[in-house]
């Protein structure tokens, strides 16, 4: 019996055309990032914090990943960013294929960071490279301290992480050091952010990072 390997060939070739969209971004100078979270943990809020608080050189477009609907992309277009929509009919994560259908939509030239909000889900979209610089991974207080520890593929994928809805701590008995534990557990490198989207706690300080990375990436 001959056993194909479908799995390794589907990712491999995943890989080539998120290569194809690396050098796409790096030709164009742009910064590109993967939003990783749970649903509900506040990826587009921490897209429109962000847009809030960056300074005129940098031009953010966003791509909306869902399983349907285009609410969240409406939600970021009301506030004159360019956005594009990917539905994913029922699939549970982006993939290289979708982003490079999506890019072409957006205004070339218009921009030169790219957040990617990818399909709320703590597994599958650590496993699928898009073609990104970096990878962000959203948690949230109300989603409980111990998702490091339960989902550590996505926290051990994550060049940073953002902790939101910090102003909720106390409500939900959040215990920081250890969910901050489990984060250096997996993951040793990548910073921590504490931060509340609702208040604007600590947004500055992920912003700065963030233009930081983008200085040394366009540079």
């Amino acid at each position: 019996m001959t056993t194909i390997p479908v799995v390794k060939h589907i990712l491999d070739a995943n890989e080539q055309l998120a290569a194809a969209n690396r050098a796409a971004f790096a030709q164009a100078g742009v910064l590109a990032l993967n939003l990783m979270a749970s649903p509900g943990a506040g990826k587009t809020s921490v897209i429109l914090a962000t847009a809030d608080r960056l300074p005129p050189a940098i031009r953010l477009a966003v791509i909306e990943g869902d399983l349907a609907s285009t609410i969240d992309a409406d939600t970021i277009a009301a506030r004159g960013l360019p956005v594009v929509q990917i539905n994913t009919g029922g699939g549970c994560h982006l993939d290289a294929n979708m982003l490079a259908a999506a890019l072409p939509s957006l205004p070339v030239g218009q921009f030169n960071l790219l957040l990617v909000e990818n399909v709320g889900n703590l597994v599958c979209p650590a496993n699928f490279a898009l073609g990104t610089h970096l990878n962000v991974v959203i948690g949230s207080i109300a989603e409980g301290h111990d998702k490091p520890y339960k989902y550590p593929g996505m926290y051990a994928a994550a060049d940073v992480v953002l902790l939101n809805k910090a102003d909720l701590i106390d409500v939900f008995e959040f215990d920081l050091d250890y969910f901050q534990r489990g984060v250096t557990m997996v993951n040793a490198s990548a910073p921590l952010f504490v931060m509340s989207c609702k208040t604007g706690a600590g947004v500055a300080a992920w912003v700065e990072w963030l233009q930081d990375a983008w200085h040394n990436a366009t540079r």
